[in-house]
């Protein structure tokens, strides 16, 4: 992180300091905290008596030195919820007022920006979590992410944006970033290039995203972004916060009209600055140790010998206590690097087979089936705006579906959002569930709505239909009983679903 920048940041930080004792003090409230906490990577929990913190980590790395940050911190302050976030930014949780302010001022510190974690700012860049080591990925977009991050940082202290602005990378059709439908997204191709998507995204009336340019040279992204700013400045909603999103611009504009309005910022771009780059790309020398390890979880890398170890923690939580135990099994291991990955996922990158043997133990408590990978927000229990507590709902379907011990494949990952905000990416989910209420003869109960049939994945694009709404208390079993008919055909849920589909709606039907 260039030290220019957290020095330019630093100086927000006694603001942030005499903001954050006003609203402990209750001079303030939780929504006027929030317009300003945001922009900090910091937000009031639900009820107002802890807070957040969001650590801003490009692509989700985490180095070594980092990692013993995190890891320091959590024993100082005793840390008991840390949260993978579907951005790829690292939380810890139920903070109090003393120990934001110095959590938020010691990760200054240590490089690690959280300036712009919330807010309406340009937020951590996402990446493919493999980038860089993936087999059959175009190629390693991880040094251009990096490069736009700190691109960005000099647009918070510079530019007003109408809200907030997420770009991300992708190196592979897995499309894991959702770069075909964020508001600006780089799509490797083949050619060495990128197709560049814009003014997509998730939530309420989303959005697929127009592609904007194509075959773009990497050395020249920055021009994209310079562009995208520019033309969210221009025809941006300053007026209506729930219209001010980039996607909303294809309504204003139209689709041909967006792409117009961009291509004509970023000719004015290419003509008037000079933002050509040339990001050093990784190295890897490291050999393998001969030993081919046969788990599940542990990755072969394009680096011949070398593994991804795989770790999925219920809910995206890990223990607390993981940090330092990792910590201290990789500290000797050479050139090891952790990326989280947007579906919750912490990756263990450049090991060794016996290296990523010794890993496994350490992580056992992964999820061990498809289904066990499930992603879920962090819920109404904490975050303010969130209808349902799609965290208790997870543990409850994970419990309630481990009992059967169904085969691998027979259930979906699923998506559970507490909102209509889609921070799970219920509605790219093969099936997914949203909070809300549903109504009874016993009056208002909580609910979920039911997505299905949603896909990211590059040219499969597709938004989940909505099915209508479940009671919270019925979904573990509406998930055993497909379980069971499906396990019993001896097929997958992907197979179940696409061949039988009739048959899959009228299981839904029983608990709508």
């Amino acid at each position: 992180m260039p030290k220019d920048y957290v020095e330019e940041f630093r100086e927000d930080l006694k603001e942030f300091r005499e903001m954050t004792e006003k609203f402990y003090r209750k001079d303030i409230n939780i929504a006027q905290y929030k317009r300003f906490s945001g922009g900090f990577g910091s937000y009031a929990q639900r009820g107002g008596a802890s807070s957040m913190l969001r650590l801003r980590l490009t692509g989700g790395e985490i180095q070594k030195d980092q990692l013993l940050f995190i890891a320091e911190s959590i024993e100082k302050y005793k840390i008991s919820l840390v949260h993978f976030s579907t951005c790829q930014s690292l939380q810890f949780h139920n903070l109090s007022e003393a120990q934001v302010c110095a959590l938020i001022e010691e990760s200054f510190d240590q490089g690690i920006i959280t300036r712009g974690g919330g807010g309406d700012y340009p937020r951590n860049v996402m990446c493919s979590p493999l980038s860089g080591v993936q087999k059959g990925e175009y190629f390693d977009v991880l040094p251009y992410a990096k490069a736009a991050s700190d691109y960005l940082l000099g647009f918070i202290h510079t530019v007003k944006l109408p809200r907030k602005l997420k770009v991300c990378f992708s190196s592979s059709q897995e499309n894991i970033t959702h770069a075909t439908f964020r508001d600006l997204g780089f799509v490797a191709t083949e050619r060495n290039t990128f197709d560049v998507y814009s003014a997509g995204g998730l939530g309420r009336e989303p959005r697929m995203g127009a592609l904007v340019a194509s075959d773009v040279k990497p050395s020249e992204i920055l021009y994209c972004i310079k562009a995208m700013v520019d033309t969210f400045v221009t025809y941006g909603n300053y007026e209506n916060r729930g219209k001010s999103r980039t996607r909303f611009m294809q309504d204003t504009l139209g689709c041909e009209g967006y792409i117009q309005a961009f291509q004509e910022k970023l000719s004015q771009a290419y003509s008037k600055e000079r933002l050509d780059i040339h990001p050093p790309v990784p190295a890897y020398t490291k050999q393998g140790d001969g030993h081919r390890p046969r788990h599940p979880r542990m990755i072969p890398q394009k680096q011949e010998g070398l593994y991804a170890l795989h770790y999925h923690p219920p809910g995206g939580s890990p223990d607390p206590e993981f940090f330092r135990s990792l910590y201290n099994a990789i500290l000797p291991m050479e050139d090891v690097v952790l990326r989280i990955s947007p579906d919750q996922s912490l990756y263990i990158l450049n090991l060794t087979g016996s290296e990523g043997e010794k890993l496994l133990s350490l992580t056992r408590d992964s999820a061990e089936t498809l289904f066990e990978t499930s992603v879920s927000c962090i819920g109404a229990s904490i975050c303010q705006i969130g209808a349902r507590d799609s965290q208790a709902l997870l543990a409850a379907c994970l419990k309630r579906v481990r009992q059967e011990h169904f085969p691998d494949g027979v259930l979906p990952k699923i998506h559970i959002s507490g909102c209509p905000s889609s921070c799970s990416g219920h509605q790219i989910a093969s099936l997914g569930f949203r909070g809300g209420v549903r109504q009874t003869p016993d009056g208002p109960r909580p609910a979920f709505a039911i997505y299905e049939m949603g896909c990211p994945f590059q040219g499969q694009e597709t938004f989940a239909a909505e099915l209508g709404l479940m009671l919270e208390s019925e979904i573990p079993e509406f998930l055993v009983e497909l379980g069971t008919e499906i396990a019993s055909r001896s097929m997958t849920y992907h197979q179940f679903v696409t061949e039988h589909h009739e048959d899959f709606l009228e299981i839904v039907k029983k608990y709508l």
